[in-house]
Parts: structure tokens; C-alpha cells; sequence
């Protein structure tokens, strides 16, 4: 069994031979992900195999964002203050290379466990994703992602979940 570890993307992964299978995704992460991750608009995570550290398996970005409270669902919006503007973390993108299938849980768990660690810090009350398609929001249900009012495909998992998540495993 591969063994894989999680870090920030740095000059030394080759960023090259990545290939998820999605045009956009690959071109931007080949292209554009160490530029993102320069001007600070995204932080780029790869995960690697020990074995290969400069082999990508796959990646995420994490980036600070905000949510319209009214945009929440009640249930989840009656436990904050009634500020316009409620902090999130976003993933703002999450894809594993088609040769290193099984990973997206990998993936997913340490962008998790990286936003709770920064919750605190900066301040989040949930973590974001907007879904590319139905699979891909299939994949964030599994994990209790549920979706924002009126966006079947913009998900979010609330802070209070993801502590929940961790501190009983």
C-alpha cells in the first residue's frame, strides 16, 4: 500500500505529468497554481508518495472566503450573531491524478483537518466547496457536506461538524 504525505506545493513537484481527466482543473494546476499560490489568492496542497515526493497524487486550495448569512440554512444560521457576512474556509479545488485513483478521501480529510486547525486563529465557522458536477457533489455528501439555500451544488460543512469528525477518531 502506498504511503502518501500532504505538504505545500512547492518548485520541486512536477506539476507537468498531472492529469485528473478535467481540461480546466489541469491546465490551471500546470499553468497557474504556483501563481495563485505567489500573489496568496490560494494555498496549494499536493499530495505526494513518500516513495516519489516530486510525484503528485493529487491537490486542493484552500483560500479564506466569506457566505451570506441569509444564504445559510435556518438551522445552521440561528447559532451565529446576525452579521451580513459569516467566515468559511474555501476548497476551492480538489482533484487526484487519474493514476492514483482513492485518493479524493485523502485529499479531502487533510483539507478538513487543515481548516479546523486555522479556524480558531482566523476565524471560520464552516468550510465551503462549489461542486463542479452531480459526482463531484456526491463525493462532498459522503462527507455531510450539505448544500447552501438555492446552490444544489455550492456545499458547506459547518465548523462545529468537522471538530466533531476528528476529535471522535
Amino acid at each position: 500500500m502506498t504511503e502518501f504525505v500532504c505538504e505545500p506545493l512547492t518548485k520541486l513537484h512536477d506539476r507537468t505529468s498531472f492529469r485528473c481527466g478535467v481540461d480546466e482543473l489541469d491546465h490551471w494546476f500546470q499553468q497557474r497554481a504556483r501563481q495563485d499560490q505567489d500573489r496568496r489568492v490560494a494555498a496549494v496542497y499536493v499530495l505526494v508518495p513518500t516513495a516519489e515526493t516530486t510525484r503528485i497524487a493529487g491537490f486542493y486550495t484552500l483560500s479564506a472566503t466569506a457566505i451570506a448569512l441569509r444564504e445559510l440554512p435556518e438551522s445552521f444560521a440561528k447559532k451565529l450573531p446576525r452579521y451580513p457576512l459569516v467566515p468559511a474556509i474555501l476548497i476551492g479545488r480538489l482533484a487526484r491524478d487519474v493514476n492514483f485513483p482513492g485518493v479524493g478521501r485523502k485529499l479531502l480529510i487533510d483539507a478538513l483537518q487543515r481548516a479546523l486547525k486555522h479556524a480558531t486563529p482566523i476565524a471560520a465557522a464552516a468550510v465551503l466547496v462549489d461542486a463542479k458536477d452531480d459526482p463531484a457533489t456526491s463525493f462532498y455528501q459522503q462527507f455531510g457536506f450539505l448544500p447552501v439555500s438555492n446552490n444544489s451544488r455550492r456545499l458547506f460543512l459547518p465548523m462545529s461538524v468537522i471538530e466533531k469528525l476528528f476529535v471522535a477518531s
